[in-house]
């Protein structure tokens, strides 16, 4: 990503080999209102950032431990094998830290000294969800001494439950400055314009989806109610067509910097999307080929005669165009749809929001148009009766409740493609009785957990002594 957005990262990262004020003298020089100029560019600096952290090596990653996708050259077969050194962390560290979370402070600091809370709280929106990845991956993190190299050269890790406890409160401070109506943003948030009720509503999805990574069901029910009502309230990277400068990172990767590093062979969401796959989740309410082929290449460009992810002009799910999701509709009503089910508040409840979604899906949803051709597609509603034994969803004769949490699963984990937060389920569910069941790239073993990066364990002297490994659970799994 530092190809993708190199002179906005030759910023973000010169900010940290100097002082507030030299900012604002030597390099934003505003005669009117300096410190304000200073703000709405750390502003953008951190919403591209945090896209960095979001679309970057750590979720392909994930993407190749998570069954959406297969690592089949160089150094990413042997990722996809799981052996992967700790300074292959090192670039998406700095990311979380020194891109996204050392800069949402600087964003914080100084739009708190104007006053302008919609800016504080966005950047605290931002600052929660790089962090929140953070936490997801690596378990243990730095997090109130992160930031501050002069006072904290060798920032503290704390135990990820507490990290968890302070994102929270985070994007409750956030959502508290976002309804202030205090403040004024525009065209510095790339996202939104300053649109503080779909913030309000991206921290809100945000919050419902750590409280579901922490089985919190209730709590992460009550979130999802305020969260991301409408597609177009989604938070999306937008991209552009300038290679080196704006286009779709997965696209920079697959199709330009490391082609055919990465296929789709033998991919585990392959086989339930493809109607010709024998683990195809289609039925007589469900046709998959419209999301497939929007996801997937079968004579691949990148790696010909090999499925791949689909990188296709502007079509593709991958284009070098296409927005990538950060947090989205599609994940809020899904977590309602989970959450309620498994909080008690009823089959008929939790049916009725994944019948919500599919109706969504059933117009099209994200899927680009040039797949939804006559009889591509169709997300018919469910009834009661489809999930009873002997349902279209219930073949194997388990429970109703059951198998609906199955059906809820394994939507989320189809709709979460490309993002690291499909494996977030894979692993909280890793232990259940229903949900998706990956085996193996090699050996016995799934990974857990990324380990800490090469760089943090020899500059700080706070990191753990005892280094875990891949194959060790984080806490929240336990």
């Amino acid at each position: 990503m530092k190809r993708i957005y190199r002179s906005v990262f030759v910023f973000l990262f010169g900010l940290q080999v100097v002082s507030c004020t030299s900012i604002v003298e030597n390099l934003n020089v505003d005669p009117n209102n300096p410190t304000k100029s200073t703000a709405s560019l750390l502003l953008t600096g951190t919403e591209i950032a945090n896209m960095a952290t979001q679309e970057g090596m750590a979720s392909r990653l994930t993407t190749i431990w998570d069954g959406y996708a297969s690592g089949s050259d160089r150094q990413w077969l042997d990722y996809y094998n799981y052996n992967v050194t700790a300074g292959v962390y090192d670039a998406d560290w700095n990311l979380v830290y020194q891109a996204t979370n050392a800069n949402a402070l600087l964003a914080i600091e100084q739009a708190t000294a104007l006053g302008n809370r919609k800016t504080v709280g966005i950047a605290k929106v931002l600052r929660a969800n790089a962090l929140a990845t953070g936490t997801e991956l690596w378990g243990d993190i730095p997090f109130d001494q992160a930031g501050d190299i002069a006072k904290y050269p060798n920032p503290a890790f704390e135990p990820q439950a507490m990290v968890y406890t302070k994102l929270l409160a985070l994007l409750d401070d956030a959502i508290a400055d976002l309804k202030s109506g205090v403040g004024t943003v525009t065209s510095e948030d790339i996202h939104f314009a300053g649109d503080a009720i779909k913030w309000t509503q991206v921290a809100y999805t945000l919050k419902a989806r750590l409280l579901t990574d922490l089985k919190q069901y209730d709590a992460a029910y009550t979130a999802a109610q305020t969260g991301v009502n409408v597609y177009a309230n989604s938070l999306l990277a937008p991209h552009g067509n300038t290679a080196s400068v704006n286009q779709n990172s997965y696209f920079s990767f697959l199709a330009s910097t490391r082609t055919g590093d990465i296929n789709a062979v033998g991919a585990y969401n392959v086989g339930l999307l493809n109607p010709a796959g024998a683990k195809y989740r289609g039925n007589t309410k469900t046709i998959e080929t419209a999301r497939y082929k929007f996801y997937y290449l079968e004579n691949g460009v990148n790696t010909p005669g090999k499925i791949e992810p689909n990188t296709t002009g502007t079509t593709g799910f991958f284009a070098q165009t296409a927005s990538f999701p950060l947090i989205t509709y599609q994940e809020n009503i899904l977590t309602l749809a989970e959450s309620a089910l498994r909080s008690g508040k009823g089959f008929a409840m939790a049916l009725g929001h994944l019948n919500t979604y599919r109706s969504w899906l059933n117009t099209g949803g994200n899927i680009n148009a040039a797949y939804l051709t006559a009889g591509a597609y169709k997300y018919e509603p469910y009834v009661a009766a489809d999930f009873a034994a002997g349902g279209i969803e219930n073949a194997d004769g388990i429970t109703a409740d059951n198998a609906l949490l199955r059906e809820i699963l394994q939507e989320r984990y189809v709709s979460f493609y490309g993002q690291h937060i499909g494996w977030n389920d894979e692993r909280r569910t890793r232990t259940e009785a229903v949900g998706i069941k990956l085996t193996p790239n090699t050996g016995t073993q799934l990974p857990w957990r990324f380990i800490y990066p090469q760089s943090e364990l020899n500059s700080n002297s706070s990191a753990p002594k005892t280094v875990p490994a891949t194959f060790e659970a984080l806490a929240i799994y336990k």
